[in-house]
């Protein structure tokens, strides 16, 4: 069981995040996943036909990342929020990358919403995760980058667990050792906004998709919140 909690930091820092763990046992990643095959393809057409397009940083869910991201000191243009990043790779090139099943369907999810998303191999997590201000003495490897160790600068916002750092800029990058691969059977997924009075809704309908993509290729799944209110959630 690993728990996810916001540190009290964080916490009053951000006063209206709300955030959805969103938990798949059993996960069967290598056989098809239809019905995430299409909300990929659909959102692409979608697209090229002009119906709808990504939300950009002039976009109030992007904005409210912008803004996060400044307060502790990083550059959202520079280092751009998950869902941001993502969204402007989708414009400019018309698709969306294709992972594998699990990640693909938190990207539709996140991309279709404004919203930035993430994901956890829970079996390479060590301890409990937190949400908290870095102090500078963390390391962490980049998704993808296994040779690589980074330092996160004194109060950037990361997920750390109790090894080292699991994602950077709150939601910028993933590491490489809880990374979500076809292999993948107990998941912990995450949807995230600091704009839950306005937002909350998003989040949860969204919570509800990614839980429905998810559910015909997993034994179990559940969806917990966390918020300043309640700022624990087991998975």
């Amino acid at each position: 069981m690993t728990t996810f909690h916001i540190s009290p930091a964080v916490a009053d820092a951000f006063p209206d995040t709300l955030i959805a763990v969103v938990t798949a046992t059993g996960l069967r990643g290598t056989e098809p996943w239809p019905a995430t095959t299409t909300a990929l393809e659909d959102l692409e057409a979608q697209l090229a036909d002009g119906a709808w397009q990504p939300a950009d940083e002039s976009d109030p869910r992007i904005e409210a990342w912008h803004t996060a991201y400044r307060s502790f000191g990083t550059n959202p243009r520079r280092t751009r929020p998950s869902v941001d990043a993502l969204g402007r790779r989708m414009t400019k090139k018309g698709t969306l990358p294709r992972i594998n099943p699990a990640v693909d369907s938190y990207n539709a999810v996140s991309v279709r919403h404004g919203l930035p998303a993430g994901a956890f191999d829970l079996d390479h997590v060590t301890g409990d995760a937190e949400i908290r201000y870095a102090d500078g003495s963390e390391t962490f490897t980049p998704l993808g980058e296994p040779d690589t160790v980074e330092t996160p600068k004194p109060g950037e916002i990361i997920y750390t667990d109790t090894t080292d750092v699991l994602t950077r800029h709150w939601n910028h990058r993933d590491a490489h050792r809880t990374r979500v691969t076809e292999a993948s059977t107990h998941v912990a997924f995450v949807l995230e906004t600091v704009a839950a009075t306005r937002d909350g809704h998003l989040l949860k309908t969204a919570a509800g998709e990614l839980q429905a993509l998810l559910q015909p290729h997993c034994e179990q799944s559940t969806v917990h919140c966390l918020s300043p209110a309640h700022p624990d959630a087991t998975a």
